[in-house]
């Protein structure tokens, strides 16, 4: 029998309630993709364009040139989990380790703080690749006085300008970062609370807006570095651990993306239940679910690079 369903005590009916800081990131999940006959592929077409040239009135015509890329994008983030609660265990402690509570409670736990993980640390990953879109500050260097400008150059940065006057940049920043900006005197400024996620199925989070640009507090710290061990020994993931020549994990002070060219795309996302008798895992109730998903940053259609991410790692 678990451990941790006690006979002796008189079990109550509700689950302790779990605090945990919910989806971040519902402004970049698209359904929108056709996917290829191996269901976990599709495919962007990337297309650039030579310019005009001068005009010659002696006649003829300047011939430019264009470059058509077929680009396959795969889902790699593939995950699934099952629990076993066997009917004494559901009936003897008043139902509180059901199949429901055990699917709330790692929805909440464990299925959504990791598509946070996953996106931020791919997106920050990319940005480091890209000359220009990162940077490195001990979160020490940050201060109240300080804290506007270093966030709206890297706003600023490369090209985020040109997304930023359409409107679809994002920017998160750990929470000691929000308290500077709430602290600041660079700026008369409001910061509220808010509600990010499509149809109220998120959390409230301070959010404050620099040019336009809305800024959301990851109060979720856990989820906010640019790498992660989604093999640990005890499932879920946890940050990297510097060891045979890998590097440590590292904490994020501030990630930048824009919806535009930054999505979460899930392909399958399958939860099954069956009733004791009509399985052969065991005497109980069985909960499946997998999860196949993954992040991708699409490159501008000008000259095929990445010029919508940006990232500030803690030094």
């Amino acid at each position: 029998m678990p451990n941790n369903v006690n006979y002796a005590e008189r079990w109550e009916p509700e689950l302790l309630e779990i605090f945990m800081q919910e989806s971040l990131i519902s402004p970049f999940i698209t359904n929108n993709v056709r996917f290829m006959e191996d269901g976990k592929t599709f495919h962007f077409t990337q297309m650039s364009t030579t310019g005009f040239k001068s005009h010659s009135r002696n006649g003829g015509w300047n011939r430019g040139s264009f470059n058509q890329t077929d680009v396959p994008f795969t889902l790699k983030h593939d995950r699934d989990i099952s629990f076993l609660v066997d009917k004494a265990d559901v009936s003897e402690s008043n139902a509180t380790a059901s199949i429901k509570n055990i699917a709330k409670v790692f929805t909440r736990t464990q299925s959504t703080p990791e598509k946070n993980a996953l996106f931020f640390s791919k997106c920050a990953a990319l940005a480091k690749e890209q000359e220009g879109y990162h940077s490195t500050n001990a979160l020490t260097a940050w201060t109240k006085a300080n804290v506007l400008s270093k966030l709206k150059g890297m706003i600023a940065a490369g090209k985020l300008r040109i997304y930023r006057a359409k409107g679809a940049l994002i920017v998160y920043v750990r929470s000691e970062i929000m308290d500077l900006l709430e602290m600041s005197e660079e700026i008369k400024k409001t910061i509220e609370m808010t509600q990010i996620a499509e149809g109220g199925a998120g959390i409230e989070t301070r959010v404050a807006r620099i040019d336009g640009v809305p800024v959301f507090e990851v109060i979720d710290d856990e989820v906010f570095y640019d790498s992660f061990n989604f093999d640990s020994e005890d499932g879920g993931f946890v940050p990297v651990e510097a060891g045979d020549g890998v590097e440590a994990s590292k904490h994020l002070n501030v990630l930048i993306a824009s919806p535009l060219t930054t999505k979460f795309v899930p392909k399958i996302s399958s939860i099954y239940y069956f009733n004791p008798g009509s399985h052969t895992e065991g005497d109980g109730y069985l909960y499946q679910e997998r999860d196949l998903s993954d992040v991708f940053t699409f490159p501008n259609g000008k000259s095929g690079k990445i010029d919508s991410l940006y990232v500030d790692v803690d030094a």
